[in-house]
């Protein structure tokens, strides 16, 4: 279905402004056929199928409705979980970006009460919450529903199942009878259309027809892994097949965190992206990403909207999603524009029922995999430098260094034995302390026999668009400096490490740092132009791993 662009459905200037920022072009269909008739203030029922857009559908007029100037609540949206409140909240801040003093907050079960009694009496616009907390702040006073201009019913059917049929029943009985109400549902069952019946006049239905929930040129596949584990099976994934541009779905801005900081250390190319970020810090992000100078994006699913890059090979759910429909907005990334695409899911003990669910929901099979043994990644690595080597041979593309080879040959090394050193010398250049998993010390899951020795040390390949194998100067961001750091990998820096010192220490704002290249005895760092100075300046006398540095604009080589 074409649909006409977001500035032909009759939304407010403030709104565009924050739809153009978050990068959406065109509204999706539930979202072009909803929002005219909610502008209009007419009831409607909204009948989707996953992953197609029904936040906005209903936030965007839900948002046009306010006034700023009355701080009461004027729209109230029902939502069945906690986890789905707490993102249709955050969807709805992305939305309202640029309304000055919007006020909205989330309300459910298990947070802190006096936290959600505060908000309510500070004054709100808008409310999200699950129907049994905002039943006890109806019953204690601390939500006054006599302004609610709008109700919404997110997930409708899924709220009746969980058995929330009196709570609705009671919430929405105590909203002026003149208020718009907005039905959304997967489904029109039995439960939602009595609903309607009751609460609804004479809504608009709007449906759309259901496609295939996954894309078939998707390959699904998940491995049953600990969470201390998971980092040395991604990267064991990641050297298997080395992926051109990569995204990495976690649950919390602090697993992003933490997710990015082992991955950097290890040698990836990785970046974060989350809630906390500003905008101009997400744009030098996405920028990157885009370019291939970051492979790997480590993002949660409020930040990762509205992302469009069609050459995306592989999506890890790093952390299986709670809800169906955020796993399959998650893989869709990948596997567009007629490509083929990757998802691989980490689970453990009872996340395999949710995987179970999520086969169901999406009505395809997910295939479990074996996790790579070491043996199976270290064959891969020799592959990969070997077809680089053949590569760089047939080309041509090398200095002889005759002399120097001349010199090892009259000292008695044979040319195996030098060939075989420098390879050996590429790979330690490019390794990373890799560590043993629970698939490795239990020989009877393994199809190979137990091995003797137990390895100490796994190494990653070179890969062919990786700057450091490339001859010449390794490229620079517009708008950086690139530093000189006195301390590098003998020294046992990391550039996890480095970034802490830098933020820590020279206060700079999350984000802004860009490349960072770690060398046997120094270290480069591509820092903001404008932060230069202060960096120069408060880290005059720290130190790094215990030690006094020194750090200067970059001048090259001598």
């Amino acid at each position: 279905m074409e649909t006409p662009p977001f500035s032909e459905l009759g939304l407010s200037a403030p709104l565009l402004a924050a739809i153009e920022t978050l990068g959406y072009e065109r509204p999706s269909p539930i979202q072009a056929l909803s929002i005219p008739p909610a502008l209009e203030g007419k009831d409607l029922v909204g009948l989707s199928a996953t992953g197609s857009g029904k936040t906005a559908a209903f936030a965007l007029p839900a948002l046009t409705l306010l006034d700023l100037k009355a701080l009461h609540p004027q729209v109230l949206i029902l939502c069945p979980t906690r986890e789905l409140a707490v993102q249709v909240c955050e969807e709805v801040h992305r939305l309202g970006a640029k309304m000055r003093g919007l006020h909205a907050t989330p309300v459910y079960g298990g947070a802190p009460m006096d936290r959600q009694l505060r908000a309510l009496r500070d004054g709100v616009h808008l409310i999200v919450g699950t129907p049994g907390r905002l039943l006890d702040h109806l019953r204690r006073g601390s939500f006054d529903p006599s302004h609610v201009k709008m109700a919404i019913l997110d997930e409708a059917d899924r709220m009746l199942d969980m058995g929330f049929k009196d709570e609705m029943d009671e919430l929405l009985g105590s909203l002026p009878s003149d208020r718009q109400t907005l039905f959304f549902s997967a489904t029109m069952s039995p439960g939602v259309s009595r609903l309607i019946k009751s609460f609804g006049k004479n809504p608009q239905i709007v449906e759309i027809q259901q496609k295939a929930r996954t894309v078939s040129t998707v390959e699904q596949s998940y491995f049953e892994v600990r969470q201390r584990s998971k980092v040395e099976v991604l990267s064991r994934i990641l050297d298997m097949n080395p992926p051109r541009l990569g995204i990495i779905f976690c649950n919390t801005k602090r697993s992003v965190d933490e997710c990015t900081e082992d991955l950097v250390n290890r040698g990836y190319a990785a970046d974060r992206l989350h809630g906390d970020m500003t905008q101009m810090m997400r744009e030098r992000v996405l920028k990157r990403f885009r370019e291939g100078s970051v492979e790997l994006l480590v993002a949660t699913d409020v930040a990762a909207r509205g992302l469009d890059i069609d050459e995306i090979d592989i999506v890890f759910n790093y952390d299986l999603p709670t809800d169906p429909e955020d796993y399959v907005h998650r893989i869709g990334r990948t596997g567009r524009a007629g490509r083929s695409g990757r998802a691989v899911s980490f689970c453990y003990g009872r996340d395999i029922y949710r995987m179970q669910t999520i086969e169901r929901f999406t009505r395809s099979v997910v295939r479990r995999e074996r996790i790579p043994s070491v043996e199976a990644v270290e064959g891969r690595r020799a592959d990969l430098i070997f077809d680089q080597l053949k590569e760089r041979l047939e080309t041509g593309k090398f200095d002889a260094y005759q002399d120097n080879i001349d010199r090892l040959l009259e000292q008695g090394h044979t040319p195996t034995d030098i060939a075989g050193a420098l390879a050996t010398m590429l790979r330690e250049a490019s390794g990373r302390e890799g560590s043993l998993i629970e698939e490795d010390r239990e020989p009877e899951r393994r199809e190979r026999p137990q091995r003797n020795e137990r390895p100490q040390r796994e190494e990653r390949g070179p890969r062919p668009s990786d700057n450091r194998f490339e001859r010449g100067p390794i490229p620079q961001e517009q708008g950086m400096t690139r530093m000189f750091l006195s301390l590098g990998k003998t020294h046992g820096v990391m550039a996890k490490e480095i970034v802490g010192m830098l933020y820590r220490e020279a206060g700079l704002p999350d984000g802004c740092l860009g490349r960072i290249t770690l060398f046997p005895k120094h270290s480069l760092v591509d820092v903001p132009e404008s932060l230069v100075p202060q960096v120069m300046e408060r880290t005059r006398n720290a130190r790094l791993r215990g030690r006094p540095f020194r750090i200067d604009v970059d001048r090259g080589p001598a």
